[in-house]
């Protein structure tokens, strides 16, 4: 069993994340944050169809393969 996450295993981790950070910023302070989980959403629907999205560019940066071999 290997200790490293894949690529896409991290933008999961990353988007579910900022999701729940949204939410918690949208009830203390403000709706306006709902912005943010738009932004998330949009970029997994960009990985999606594109395979690559700003976030997976900047963690293969850091040397995280995905697991697929996209």
């Amino acid at each position: 069993m290997t200790t490293k996450w894949p690529l896409e295993r991290v933008l999961f981790a990353l988007a579910g994340s900022m999701a729940l950070l949204s939410a918690i910023l949208v009830a203390v302070f403000s709706p306006w944050f709902l912005i943010l989980t738009a932004f998330v959403g949009i970029n997994q629907w960009v990985y999606v169809a594109l395979g690559a999205c700003p976030a997976s560019l900047v963690l293969k940066r850091f040397g995280i393969k995905p697991q697929c071999g996209w």
